[in-house]
């Protein structure tokens, strides 16, 4: 029984390699590395099917080097002792860990001496963000390279060599450039996708004279952008929703949603909403913070696949209603100065004062000096956090009160605010 198509086609050596030039092409850093014979230690990282452990093991056969690969989600420390002790045999030796953010910090903390004394080069593999699924320690002892998705052109490149090789389809059967370039197109940068789509049709339709797009649109149409719910790709689609509601373009927060919806992480859109909800629109449009709540109550209610009616309805509003950050804008401000400005609260704030003369506590009593006394000491008592964004009738008002108590001012003095009528 023959290999996957996915593996018979990975490149032995970074001439092979398809796309990422900014890595491995004409004066890029590994390129320079190979020529000088000079290994380093460094981490991929980016979305899957770009390359990331294929590029490491080709990058070792280019240097001519040694090489051990492990998989952290199903390696032990054993494992990883075994690979110690034939690095020691072998010198040099490059280690190269794929998944290595699945590694506990026990684990990760191992590796950190045979690092730093040269025992192995490590070369890992990631989906996840490394500045925050590894530790500080291992960052340090590596130089992080992005992996990028590959292009269309790339994938097409790809397909074609691997329908002509001899270790791949061999030439049979035949497809056209518009069938590969439906492959390309649904693979969503990810070669490994799109060779599995390939090997799958070549099966299906092995006795046709060729292969066309619509015989592939027949066993795939699902362009291949779902995400799981701990890679990347989907932090960075929830970001990019809570960034498109800010910037009112509700079509593209629709299909931000829908990436997540189709993901089917209905807490991570809850979560998301809510935060954009008071953050973004806030005291712009209360009443749309509220509905907000109500639709993410909804969704609740009636899970997948009819959430997507109330959330949609959420983010439809949210994008089209007045935006305003400046009560968010303000508790962060407010934040940063009491982390650097700690202060005293007054004796007449207190909740039981001591020794304090009766005339001088706080007028539980006397709802009318509420707004007349002094709650900030005297060296910051003209202190302002919150500053209007007067971004519609509700927050015009509330501004105006704003105004309006700042003109009559405050005093500590509750001796004399008693006396006053």
């Amino acid at each position: 029984m023959r290999e996957p198509l996915a593996f018979r086609m990975r490149p032995k050596t970074l001439d092979e390699v398809i796309g990422q030039t900014h890595l491995v092409g004409e004066g890029s850093f590994l390129r320079k590395s190979v020529e000088k014979k000079t290994p380093f230690s460094f981490i991929f990282f980016g979305p899957p099917g770009t390359g990331k452990t294929t590029i490491g093991e080709a990058y070792a056969r280019s240097l001519g080097i040694h090489f051990v690969s492990l998989n952290a989600v199903t390696c032990s420390k054993k494992d990883m002792e075994g690979a110690v002790e034939e690095a020691k045999i072998w010198k040099p030796t490059i280690l190269i860990m794929d998944e290595v953010h699945r590694l506990d910090k026990a684990k990760q903390d191992f590796l950190l001496p045979y690092v730093e004394n040269g025992t192995f080069f490590l070369i890992g593999a990631t989906t996840a963000n490394p500045y925050i699924s590894l530790n500080r320690a291992i960052r340090s002892r590596t130089r992080l390279l992005e992996v990028k998705p590959l292009s269309e052109e790339e994938i097409f490149t790809g397909l074609d060599r691997a329908v002509k090789s001899e270790k791949g389809l061999n030439g049979a059967p035949r497809y056209n450039e518009d069938a590969l370039r439906y492959i390309a197109k649904l693979s969503g940068g990810d070669m490994r996708f799109a060779l599995n789509i390939l090997e799958v049709s070549s099966v299906q339709f092995d006795n046709v004279d060729e292969v066309n797009k619509q015989m592939i649109a027949t066993i795939e149409s699902v362009p291949n952008y779902v995400m799981d719910k701990d890679e990347e790709e989907h932090y960075d689609s929830v970001s990019a929703l809570q960034k498109s509601i800010r910037g009112c373009d509700v079509d593209a927060a629709l299909y931000y949603l829908a990436r997540l919806c189709i993901a089917g992480d209905l807490d991570s859109i809850k979560r998301r909403l809510l935060v954009t909800a008071y953050e973004d629109i806030g005291l712009g449009n209360p009443n749309a913070v509220m509905r907000c709540q109500m639709a993410i109550a909804a969704a609740e209610q009636v899970g997948f696949p009819e959430a997507i009616i109330p959330l949609g309805d959420a983010v439809v509003d949210l994008c089209l209603s007045p935006h305003s950050k400046a009560a968010c804008l303000a508790i962060e401000e407010a934040m940063d100065f009491a982390s650097k400005k700690p202060f005293l609260v007054q004796d007449y704030l207190k909740l039981t004062p001591v020794n304090m003369k009766e005339e001088d506590k706080y007028p539980y009593d006397r709802p009318d000096l509420w707004e007349k006394i002094q709650y900030l000491p005297d060296e910051w008592k003209d202190t302002q956090f919150y500053k209007s964004w007067q971004a519609s009738s509700y927050e015009k008002a509330l501004a105006e009160n704003y105004e309006r108590m700042k003109r009559n001012g405050r005093s500590n003095d509750l001796a004399k605010l008693k006396k006053s009528k």
